[in-house]
């Protein structure tokens, strides 16, 4: 008997039976459509974490400054004046792993355009601050090393400042603003970040030249930083190396003995993505491990439907013995059933577990990432579950002997 007439035969025995075919493949159904469905959410909030990190800025650093100690009462990282403009260029040119280095020199201050105001942050900084956070500018031009160098009284703008003091679609490109009674012509408007992973509003923000904040709007310290530093390195495989020899570059530099603590804090957020995209990942396998129990519970169901095919049909098997069937044409028949129950049951798990993260994505808001390796191996192993828990009744099936199935009531 040719695979194909085996085929035919073996789809004709599961349509005697509609409902119970049904309901046998209803595990394998529900195990591969909750596979499928876990993975596309799992992948889908991956790439929410890494878009949220991302927009951070790529492979980043944020060096604090050391913290004071009064009467016991300590004041925290950025409280004291531990970091000053050379360790700033030592970093830039003396560590190998670090591709830029700006500071961000912060106050909240108050905004205003020619007939609104906003209260708003406020940041000092250089242009290759917006390469490390990964923010271009979406109309007008970027902020430049003479606009720094000459301390010029220019201006990038977030959105929502632009939101509340022009509107939302206008262009304030060209216009003058004020910070602290100083005029401050708009050059351009920083394309649209969003919110933080905490929640707080990127785009509510306002960037001047470091050097024209310091004369403008807020004194500086001369020889040191009065605020923080943004790293980048130059790959994300090199932040941590990074890291490591900007630690040791200011020690050496702040004259830190063995035993002493650090003066300064360095806090690597590629760190927070990896553990964050770590959860998600574990979540993901937990979930899709969850899943694929019921792929077995799946299996056993083809077991116990087989088996009583088996049991029902014994009489048939007895007579295609004694017509000249071998054991191997009664075991590829009833392995055929089983493998055919559960692929279909795989296609069918397939479909319903896209439906399904379509719908859960759209719920949650979170993209949905297909992946065809997780569909392959999930109709796969469906195949293979079908395979395993077919082949003992399939095995039962032909080692009956003929006289005794003829006979069998």
């Amino acid at each position: 008997m040719g695979i194909l007439q085996t085929l035919r035969v073996a789809l004709r025995a599961l349509l005697r039976n509609k409902m119970r075919s049904f309901l046998t493949m209803l595990g394998v159904i529900i195990g591969v459509g909750a596979v499928i469905a876990m993975v596309a959410i799992g992948e889908g909030a991956k790439a929410k974490v890494e878009e949220a990190f991302a927009s951070m800025g790529t492979n980043l650093l944020i060096l604090l400054p050391g913290t004071t100690s009064t009467g016991g009462a300590h004041g925290g990282y950025g409280s004291s004046s531990s970091l000053s403009w050379d360790d700033l260029k030592s970093i830039q040119t003396e560590v190998s792993s670090v591709r830029y280095a700006a500071p961000a020199l912060r106050v909240t201050s108050q905004v205003l355009s020619e007939d609104q105001n906003w209260t708003t942050s406020v940041t000092g900084t250089t242009p290759e601050y917006f390469s490390i956070r990964s923010w271009p500018v979406a109309r007008g031009v970027a902020m430049t090393q003479s606009d720094v160098d000459s301390g010029a009284k220019v201006a990038l703008l977030g959105q929502t400042v632009v939101d509340k003091l022009y509107g939302p679609s206008a262009d304030p490109v060209g216009t003058v603003i004020r910070i602290k009674n100083v005029p401050f012509q708009v050059i351009g408007v920083l394309q649209a970040k969003g919110q933080s992973p905490v929640g707080s509003d990127y785009d509510d923000c306002v960037f001047l030249p470091v050097s024209t904040y310091s004369s403008k709007v807020q004194g500086g310290l001369r020889n040191y930083i009065n605020g923080t530093i943004y790293i980048g390195a130059t790959s994300q495989d090199t932040t941590a190396r990074a890291e490591t020899d900007i630690g040791n570059l200011l020690r050496d530099r702040h004259h830190l003995t063995s035993g002493i603590d650090d003066d300064f804090s360095i806090r690597n957020l590629s760190e927070m993505a990896s553990a964050q995209q770590e959860g998600t990942k574990t979540m993901t396998t937990l979930l899709a491990s969850i899943a694929a129990v019921s792929l077995l519970v799946g299996g056993i169901g083809i077991m116990n439907i087989m088996l009583v095919s088996v049991t029902e049909r014994t009489r048939e098997i007895g007579l295609r013995m004694a017509v000249g069937a071998k054991p191997m044409h009664v075991l590829l028949q009833f392995l055929v059933e089983a493998l055919t129950l559960s692929m279909m049951g795989g296609f069918i798990g397939v479909s319903l577990g896209l439906i399904m993260a379509q719908r859960l994505s759209s719920n949650f808001g979170w993209p949905m990432l297909i992946r065809a390796d997780i569909i392959v191996i999930a109709v796969g192993f469906s195949a293979f579950i079908g395979v395993a828990f077919g082949l003992y009744p399939a095995r039962k099936a032909s080692r009956l002997d003929p006289i005794d199935a003829l006979r069998y009531e």
